[in-house]
């Protein structure tokens, strides 16, 4: 909320928003009442794409408000959102800077992260490719003014995003490092991490003057993500985890083979980080690097880092690539990865025993009967769809229903909410029917584990 206070004091382009948090669903009608749609609903302490969230119906306002608020809260601890208007189809372009207590600030460049999911940043170049020489300036100055009028101190970027037609608004500034700080790493030969300790230490900035890109770098973020399913993430062991090496290839991982991924963490299992002497000669090497990385046990991103290299609008002039273009215009149609279901339930045998000089029914397991074991798991098998029958796409935590045990639903109705990896999943009914609920809210789920079940309306058992 500051930040706008003071890029609004400094004359850097805003749009429209509230000047503190909001309090209540009331308080986002009345906005949009002015405003009009959409808007995005932002929590104030949050960042990531974490706690935002944006409307293109009023009546979609409440439920998304409350879930904006909720998984502000799950993330960051703190609930308070802003509104702002919400730019269609702009590019997000941002400016890494270093600043230090004297007053002095360096702007190190731009770096582009327009493509995104759920508000997420999936791939970051630097420099943000196809600016004008003036679009480049006025974002290094607008940067250079907004930290100098606060003040600040230490690594941070300020972010913006650009209209189609070429007009640039102030998004935000973090205040620390991004994940993506390793595209400007590279192009500049600056480690930023060090940058920020000395500063820290009172090290004073000797040069203020934006250094000239060397070369081009991409960062791709592998995340246990399933592409073809929404990018729904997904848990379980890496059985193999071989990733590319060579000239201009940096790996930054937390995981290796054998490690096993929760549905409770961050989906980011590493960074693949790409540079060579132009974007051109970059983009060719990470396609071989993508082309050579190896992820098994489970689904990763890395199918559709692979088909999007391949795009003329991320490759090409006059680079047609926005913060919603994979819902809008990404179409290629990517396999479904292979999912692991939980162990399936054996169906029981009845043999009759006596016991202390009764008769009594025991249900033997059919593997027992077979004399063989059952195995732990299903093998890995793409998910079955059932109409009626909804499962669970994900592992993790069924937050809550929004309907009731036999409530009669409507295809499509939004029916449950899913949290994993601190981003929750809405569930929307198969088909119309009356719905059996067959999971507590506030349960810890396995992908593939039967939720509810709906019996559709030509059903007889419906009646």
């Amino acid at each position: 909320m500051k930040a706008r206070q003071l890029a609004k004091r400094v004359g850097t382009p805003l749009v429209a928003g509230t000047q503190d948090p909001v309090n209540s669903v009331d308080d986002v009608m009345k906005f949009a009442e002015q405003y009009g749609l959409p808007l995005v609903i932002k929590a104030a302490y949050g960042g990531g794409g974490r706690g935002m969230k944006v409307v293109w119906r009023r009546e979609d306002i409440p439920e998304l408000y409350v879930s904006a608020v909720r998984e502000a809260v799950t993330a960051f601890g703190r609930g308070e959102c802003f509104i702002e208007r919400f730019l269609d189809r702009p590019r997000h372009i941002e400016a890494q800077v270093l600043a230090d207590k004297y007053g002095n600030v360096q702007v190190l460049g731009t770096r582009d992260c327009s493509l995104q999911r759920r508000n997420q940043k999936l791939i970051e170049e630097a420099p943000a490719p196809f600016l004008s020489d003036e679009q480049r300036q006025r974002i290094h100055d607008a940067a250079r003014e907004l930290c100098r009028e606060a003040a600040y101190c230490g690594a941070g970027t300020v972010e913006f995003l650009l209209s189609p037609e070429g007009e640039f608004s102030f998004l935000e500034v973090n205040t620390r490092l991004q994940v993506e700080h390793t595209v400007t790493e590279e192009t500049t030969g600056i480690d930023l991490v060090i940058a920020q300790l000395e500063i820290a230490r009172g090290k004073r900035l000797d040069n203020t003057e934006t250094p000239p890109p060397h070369g081009h770098a991409f960062e791709f973020r592998i995340n246990a993500e399933d592409p073809a399913r929404g990018f729904l993430p997904v848990s379980g062991t890496i059985s193999d985890f071989s990733p590319p090496s060579g000239i201009g290839i940096r790996l930054d991982s937390g995981v290796r083979t054998g490690s096993t991924v929760p549905p409770t963490f961050d989906s980011l299992l590493a960074k693949l980080i790409v540079w060579a002497p132009s974007r051109e000669m970059a983009l060719a090497r990470a396609r071989r690097a993508l082309a050579e990385f190896k992820i098994e046990g489970l689904a990763s991103v890395l199918p559709f880092h692979r088909a999007a290299l391949q795009e003329p609008d991320f490759i090409t002039a006059p680079f047609s690539v926005h913060t919603r273009w994979i819902e809008t215009d990404f179409a290629v149609d990517l396999p479904l990865a292979d999912r692991t279901l939980p162990a399936r339930e054996e169906s029981l045998t009845c043999v009759w025993i006596e016991l202390d000089g009764k008769r009594v029914a025991l249900g033997l397991p059919d593997s027992l009967l077979n004399g063989v074991t059952q195995p732990d798991a299903q093998p890995a098998r793409p998910l079955r769809v059932n109409a009626g029958v909804v499962e669970a796409p994900i592992s993790g935590v069924l937050l809550s229903w929004h309907v009731e045990e036999s409530q009669q639903v409507s295809e499509g109705d939004p029916i449950a909410m899913m949290e994993a990896m601190k981003m929750e999943t809405q569930l929307y009914a198969p088909c119309a029917g009356r719905i059996t609920l067959r999971a507590a809210a506030g349960e810890m789920v396995t992908a593939g584990t039967m939720l509810a079940d709906i019996h559709r309306d030509t059903d007889p058992m419906a009646s």
